[in-house]
């Protein structure tokens, strides 16, 4: 089923070339820049955002494959509106040392187990209980917002060697970490492709 883009999007996208030259980028890695920049009306993404072109491709075909996709609370799910979401922050509860967002990362991976695409964009916290867990992700969208654990989060994140998007500022946000994954959702997929990709 082919997505139909509006008109507004259409002419949003076209002033928004017009002032970020996006063209030297890779093909996946162009496709969450330009979403997120769009969906943030915020050009300075370009040059924040932390991303992989081999680690997108893989994520690409995990997602079309029908991996599933976590998320931290429900303003991403709704984000996301072409493929259903794991959210389990209502039932989680926090305890000592833990808040409901990361044991609400503990609930979702008890019930996805490894291979997931995790899309985290409010709480810190749950990015830092989701790099505790044996996840084995398909990717890891890390881009939680704030200027308490943000940047120390997605640093984290980094430095864990997991296929990953992050940024290096405070921004973040619900937003922007839909659109990540929406781009890669939106994104063509060709599964004769496949074997390409996935080298």
């Amino acid at each position: 089923m082919n997505r139909v883009v509006h008109p507004i999007e259409v002419e949003s996208y076209r002033r928004m070339r017009a002032r970020l030259d996006t063209s030297h980028f890779p093909p996946l890695t162009r496709a969450v820049v330009e979403r997120v920049v769009h969906s943030a009306a915020d050009l300075d993404y370009a040059s924040d955002l932390v991303m992989d072109e081999g680690e997108l491709a893989k994520a690409h075909v995990a997602l079309h494959s029908g991996a599933p996709v976590v998320v931290d609370v429900e303003m991403v799910a709704a984000g996301i509106t072409r493929r259903e979401t794991v959210c389990r922050l209502k039932d989680a509860v926090a305890g000592p040392g833990l808040t409901r967002s990361a044991q609400a990362i503990r609930l979702a991976y008890e019930q996805v187990g490894p291979g997931a695409l995790w899309v985290i964009g409010n709480a810190p916290t749950a990015l830092e209980e989701l790099l505790t867990l044996d996840a084995a992700p398909a990717l890891v969208i890390g881009l939680p917002v704030g200027f308490v654990g943000a940047v120390e989060s997605k640093a984290a994140l980094r430095e864990s060697g997991l296929p990953a998007v992050s940024n290096v500022s405070e921004k973040g946000g619900s937003a922007v970490a839909s659109a990540a994954l929406n781009a890669l959702l939106y994104h063509p997929y060709h599964p004769a492709s496949h074997s390409e990709e996935k080298s």
